[in-house]
């Protein structure tokens, strides 16, 4: 499989896509406004203790207060603001005794966390005391003694390799996870990592003292960067940048972590856009539409609502040559394929329910459902899949840390708030003669100018004895009709007989 990182920088954002086979599977997009948060660590205020809903907020200088779950906060939730010569001699608290959250936090302590996930509309993003430093070779875990490997490395002696080195490199009272990348590497490439992720924290911990909360202590990688540490590896064919600054940086970088790697990367100097070249716009342009259409004519009805994510399998266009069960088979099985890509590139997040065309052998249902799960392998954000049930459902979940890329490029449209659906012509005349009549029913004055949209005018004042002339006659009123372009659909407004004291703004 042929996979490419291209990277396109302009003025106002930054874009990042990851390509596999010269298909489009994710997305990254990065504004000056809404820059990557997952990682930064704050010296937080905690704000209000709530048992009740076992969370804790925490002021970290965000508009909305961060959520902090009380099985996210760890015994050594305190450890960066005690004195433990002062408190208890000089002796740290064990890491096995058990303590009450509700009872040990208290309102307007500062408290050390990390975001793990971003917010998403009106919630505030989650964080943990539980901090972590992502490097290339290794993740550093400060005041846990513990060491993890990858469970994508399956040889049991290179693991061993790893976690032998790892318990002679690391310092007391840290911990660290060994990443994928790390395999086959040398004690001299893990300690240099290891190196640099020990500098960093010392500037935390130095900012921790000088600082008073709320405040941001330390700022992870751009997006671009932390893409490049976390997903450059040897698998990835090329990384292309049509920025020469962008292409600087990710090379000082690579060059520092990976420099076998920096050959892979280039400039893009082809006069087209970037993204044109490799028929990613059309792409990105698609990801606001629900209908998705498959290679053997089949189509995706994709619906995200608050609650959950809905996905149709329909037969669309394809004519199977053989009986229904084959066809619904491999219109499922391109379905499956395709359903895990654009679950990565529109990034959904909580609960998903996928409706197949209904089968009857129990051998295709399990097809299937391995299919699904052989491609959301390839998905970094965990996931886990039921089988199809009587109902021809799959129901899964997908990890969720940041908000769906689809609400980064695309904004609720003002006339509908995003419903997709306006009033027709008829509801919009019969909501302006709803309000003449409440008006005539409190009011003395027959004469009113109301301002409508071009549309509605138009309709209103067609033929001799039009619809502004019945209403006219209904009401007894005299009604002058103005046509007003700055309208939205659906809405009027209504002036004095002298078209200068607004009497309603009605929408």
């Amino acid at each position: 499989m042929k996979q490419e990182i291209v990277i396109n920088t302009t003025n106002e954002e930054t874009r990042i896509a990851i390509l596999e086979d010269s298909k489009l599977v994710e997305l990254f997009v990065e504004r000056p406004e809404y820059e990557r948060m997952v990682g930064d660590i704050y010296k937080g205020k905690v704000s209000r203790v709530l048992p009740g809903m076992q969370a804790v907020f925490i002021n970290i200088g965000h508009e909305q207060n961060a959520f902090l779950h009380f099985s996210d906060v760890s015994a050594t939730y305190q450890d960066y603001f005690i004195d433990y010569e002062e408190e208890n001699g000089g002796r740290k608290p064990s890491r096995r005794e058990d303590f009450n959250v509700a009872k040990k936090l208290k309102k307007g302590q500062d408290i050390l966390v990390q975001i793990i996930k971003e917010p998403i509309n009106t919630k505030g993003c989650r964080v943990t005391t539980e901090l972590s430093l992502p490097g290339r070779f290794m993740v550093l875990i400060p005041g846990k003694r513990h060491i993890g490997i990858s469970r994508k490395i399956s040889d049991h002696k290179e693991k061993k390799r790893l976690r032998d080195i790892a318990r002679q490199i690391i310092p007391e009272h840290f911990g660290v996870i060994i990443r994928t990348v790390a395999e086959k590497k040398q004690e001299s490439e893990l300690r240099k990592d290891l190196n640099k992720l020990m500098d960093t924290w010392k500037k935390i911990e130095k900012n921790i003292k000088k600082s008073e909360a709320p405040v941001l202590v330390h700022k992870d990688m751009a997006m671009a960067s932390s893409i490049i540490r976390d997903l450059f590896t040897s698998e990835v064919d090329n990384v292309v940048v049509d920025s020469r600054k962008q292409m600087r940086e990710i090379l000082s970088y690579v060059k520092y972590v990976a420099p076998h790697l920096s050959h892979k990367v280039s400039y893009y100097n082809g006069k087209e856009p970037i993204f044109d070249h490799y028929n990613i716009e059309k792409e990105i342009e698609n990801l606001g539409y629900s209908k998705v259409w498959l290679k053997n004519g089949g189509s995706l009805i994709i619906e995200p609502t608050e609650a959950l994510v809905s996905i149709d399998v329909n037969s669309g266009k394809f004519i199977g040559k053989k009986d229904h069960e084959s066809n619904s088979l491999k219109i499922n099985m391109e379905a499956a394929r395709e359903i895990a890509r654009q679950a990565r590139l529109r990034d959904f997040g909580g609960l998903i329910v996928i409706d197949f065309i209904d089968m009857q052998e129990e051998a295709n249902k399990r097809k299937v459902f391995m299919e699904l799960k052989k491609e959301f392998a390839k998905d970094r954000s965990i996931t886990k899949i039921e089988a199809i049930s009587r109902f021809g459902l799959i129901e899964m979940t997908r990890q969720r840390v940041r908000p769906s890329v689809i609400h980064t490029i695309n904004t609720a449209c003002p006339t509908c708030d995003g419903t997709g659906l306006v009033p027709t012509m008829n509801t919009s005349v019969s909501a302006l003669e709803r309000w003449i009549k409440r008006y005539r029913a409190s009011r003395g004055d027959r004469r009113i100018t109301i301002h409508v949209t071009p549309e509605v005018h138009k309709y209103m004042t067609a033929g001799r004895y039009n619809r502004r002339l019945q209403l006219m006659w209904k009401y007894w009123m005299k009604i002058r009709l103005v046509r007003d372009e700055s309208l939205q659909i659906g809405q009027f407004k209504v002036y004095d007989r002298l078209d200068k004291t607004l009497l309603s703004d009605e929408k």
